[in-house]
């Protein structure tokens, strides 16, 4: 009889709804843009990394809130891309460094308002949610990266923030009681173009004015515009300057986008982590706090 008070009040002690969890998560990141085209020719991956924190609560039998911050790396290049893209010839590279705040729903195809011993081992779910992102381009000039943003390199300036809104899949596997582990695929739609700094299709535009601020031997007010705007060596000089008469001869016809309309920067994160619900009694059925115990009272 005492056996069974004592099994029916240790299982007992699991008869909870946790609505909380946080969860930790990292894995690759791949930047879609101008100088990245994997639908169209086959590019190849060429992943980043993300790192995520997020916080959850269990709203309804199926519905989760979620809060989360993350801090991720994106770029790109021409030299890797494929030759029938020819974007080679433009020499154009980038990468940011960006932070990312957001909410976020998830549907589940299991329920999720249970008791956290009852929970589910294996679970599906969908998400979507809207977000702020921090918008920071750099590029590499003679060994040293260097904001593009404030150099309004196509005369067209935009922010330092933008709205992100995340779409995707997950699932998770339950580890134990109080956590859980989760697989996770995320797309964040934009609504900028400059996440990579780079819009027109040419410098037709403004090709003028970036010759205006670098002179004639680079000794205008901001050469660096210039010298970041057109990396094709056909424009170059044998040291790596810009070629300013070269430049003027072709008119500006020198290529700088993709030239697609309303065609909108993107990212993707493939993320692994853990997920650990909040329970009234986690603490104290912690593995370092038992064997704290089993110490202090060893003697006894």
């Amino acid at each position: 009889m005492i056996g069974e008070q004592t099994s029916a009040q240790s299982l007992y002690r699991y008869r909870f709804e946790e609505p909380w969890s946080i969860s930790i998560s990292g894995g690759p990141t791949q930047y879609f843009g101008e100088l990245y085209s994997l639908w169209k020719y086959h590019e190849g991956i060429q992943p980043d990394w993300n790192a995520n924190i997020a916080i959850r609560r269990t709203m309804g039998t199926r519905l989760r809130a979620r809060a989360e911050f993350s801090y991720y790396q994106i770029s790109g290049g021409d030299l890797p891309s494929d030759r029938r893209a020819n974007r080679i010839p433009r020499n154009l590279h980038f990468r940011a460094r960006n932070v990312e705040a957001a909410l976020l729903g998830e549907y589940h195809w299991k329920p999720v308002k249970l008791y956290n011993i009852t929970r589910n081992f294996f679970n599906l779910y969908a998400f979507a949610g809207v977000g702020v992102s921090s918008n920071n381009p750099k590029a590499m000039l003679k060994g040293e990266w260097i904001d593009l943003r404030p150099l309004q390199l196509e005369n067209n300036p935009y922010n330092k923030y933008i709205m992100v809104f995340p779409t995707g899949i997950g699932a998770k596997y339950k580890l134990n009681v109080y956590m859980d582990l989760t697989l996770e695929m995320n797309y964040r739609w934009t609504l900028t173009d400059y996440m990579d700094d780079i819009s027109a299709y040419n410098v037709s535009e403004f090709y003028m004015d970036l010759i205006r601020d670098y002179g004639t031997f680079g000794e205008g007010p901001n050469p660096d515009r210039l010298r970041l705007a057109i990396r094709n060596p056909n424009f170059l000089t044998p040291d790596g300057e810009p070629n300013v008469e070269r430049i003027l001869q072709n008119g500006g016809r020198i290529r700088r986008g993709s030239g697609l309309d309303e065609r909108y920067d993107g990212y993707l994160s493939f993320n692994v982590g853990l997920e650990i619900y909040l329970s009234p009694d986690i603490w104290d059925n912690w593995i370092f706090r038992n064997r704290l115990y089993e110490k202090r009272f060893r003697f006894w």
